[in-house]
């Protein structure tokens, strides 16, 4: 019996610069975030989540960190905000030196930021799976989601 050299490649394999990688999974663009849930109700998703914003902020993360969207009622600070017109709030958000509070219905325009805080406090599903998919894809470290919990993991099932 004789043996092939270890050098030799047998023609019928393709060298190994030719053959596919095991797993042809795409590379990741971005790290995925943490996800933490805080239990609330509709009513109490968005006292919960200025509580989160609260704690990140007496943590040491800054201001311009954070990103929180809201599903149902726009949070109050947004609300203000917009009163003085879409540009102005819109310039707060490019300036990224503060916590910004958007609508679900506007949270795919806004960009990354390292936390995203979403609170479920109403809306109709479409607006939180469409704010929870947005989020997701925004939050570069933590996502907390603020709501009823059965309710966000049938959401985020559907997502992310």
């Amino acid at each position: 019996m004789q043996r092939a050299s270890r050098d030799a490649t047998p023609a019928a394999e393709p060298a190994l610069a030719e053959r596919p990688a095991p797993t042809e999974r795409p590379a990741p663009t971005a790290a995925t975030p943490q996800i933490q849930l805080i239990p609330a109700s509709a009513q109490g998703a968005l006292d919960a989540a200025e509580e989160a914003v609260d704690l990140l902020l007496d943590s040491g993360r800054a201001p311009g960190d954070v990103l929180v969207v809201t599903t149902g009622e726009p949070h109050p600070w947004a609300t203000h905000e917009l009163s003085f017109g879409e540009a102005s709030y819109w310039a707060q958000h490019d300036a990224g030196d503060d916590v910004f509070y958007a609508d679900a219905r506007v949270a795919d325009r806004a960009g990354a930021r390292p936390v995203v805080v979403v609170a479920v406090n109403g809306g109709p599903e479409s607006a939180a799976v469409s704010a929870l998919s947005a989020a997701h894809a925004r939050a570069g470290a933590l996502l907390i989601v603020c709501g009823d919990p059965q309710r966000i993991n049938s959401l985020l099932g559907a997502a992310v």
